[in-house]
């Protein structure tokens, strides 16, 4: 582990805007912090990009930099240079006329995905959506691949594949799913009264498939009243499934903290200390720099204890091992373009 690894904390907040304020940088430099998410606020074009994740790595040297940006809807960056990415479930109908072209199709989606992404200086993307596409959720919708399980492991295997080759980890969402519920966690507090086993023969199965290439895991704001009472993310039961009966052993990140899923938690301090009592490696505080200070100001947190030292194990093996190519460098590399190539032609046909 390096040194500028060695001492981060459990907490990955946001910035306000595409630089840096004095209240961003002392955030970013508290203890606590481990990490920082970007959002399209955070944009305006790719020097712009690159500036702000140099100033955020200067000021804070080896804090973990994310985002979400899996394609489709969800894509924060979209222009001056960053290739459109599909929406996941392109790639499932792809499948289902072709599983072939499709599994090419999606390691070339995350390859490109990751290599724009680390030109730019960002850590990882919280991708990919593992949740099964029910029709229901309509805050899941067409970033999930597919209905079956088998097709979402076979995809979001390439895809992880996809991500390695552009020297980027993977973090599969929403544990143990978030597909079947209409509601949307960023507003309600979802219920899915489904039964453990119901549960485990369809939604978990790609996290049982995937195994040792899942780098990182994100829970969903859901509460499955007939296995706990508690929102997976805040379930020690749940994540015990997860570490136990499924055998992950990577990093467990809670999703945000100030979505209204996870308000049965109380306040954020009492939403934090839940997920990390659960299991959680690291809890996510985004759109809310008040919360991010209370959450700073009053998380009790040992640093020293085993189970925050295998945290931190965990989350330095997230860390991309490789240098990163620059942008220019990156057009000119023969696997990016042969990628996007890829890409387009798979798609035109389809």
């Amino acid at each position: 582990m390096s040194n500028t690894q060695s001492n981060l904390g459990p907490v990955m907040l946001d910035v306000v805007s595409t630089t840096l304020t004095t209240d961003d940088i002392r955030r970013i430099q508290h203890p606590l912090t481990g990490g920082v998410i970007l959002f399209a606020r955070n944009y305006e074009n790719r020097a712009q990009l690159t500036a702000l994740t140099t100033a955020i790595h200067a000021a804070r040297p080896g804090v973990l930099i994310a985002v979400d940006h899996e394609g489709g809807r969800v894509q924060r960056f979209k222009t001056d240079g960053f290739t459109k990415l599909p929406a996941m479930r392109v790639l499932g109908g792809l499948w289902d006329q072709n599983p072939a072209q499709a599994s090419k199709a999606a390691t070339a989606v995350a390859y490109i995905l990751a290599a724009e992404l680390r030109a730019c200086g960002v850590d990882l993307s919280f991708t990919p959506v593992l949740d099964l596409d029910y029709g229901a959720s309509s805050v899941i919708g067409d970033r999930a691949f597919h209905r079956d399980p088998a097709v979402v492991s076979a995809l979001a295997k390439s895809v992880n594949h996809g991500l390695l080759l552009g020297g980027m980890k993977n973090c599969g969402k929403h544990f143990p799913g978030h597909g079947f519920v209409a509601a949307d966690s960023h507003l309600a507090v979802p219920v899915d009264t489904r039964s453990l086993q119901e549960i485990l023969a369809q939604d978990a199965v790609p996290y049982e498939s995937l195994g040792m290439s899942l780098s990182a895991v994100m829970p969903a704001h859901v509460i499955y009243p007939e296995v706990d009472a508690h929102p997976a993310g805040f379930s020690k039961k749940w994540l015990n499934i997860l570490r136990h009966d499924i055998g992950f052993q990577g990093v467990i990140f809670s999703d945000d903290l100030s979505m209204e899923g996870a308000s049965v938690a109380g306040d954020v301090t009492a939403g934090a200390h839940a997920a990390l009592a659960a299991g959680c490696d690291m809890v996510l505080i985004c759109n809310s720099p008040d919360k991010a200070d209370q959450l700073l100001n009053t998380l009790q947190f040992d640093c020293n204890t085993k189970t925050a030292r295998s945290s931190l194990t965990r989350l330095q093996a997230l860390f991309p091992k490789n240098t990163a190519l620059n942008w220019d460098d990156l057009q000119q590399e023969d696997g990016y373009q042969s990628a996007k190539q890829l890409l387009q032609n798979l798609l035109m046909e389809f």
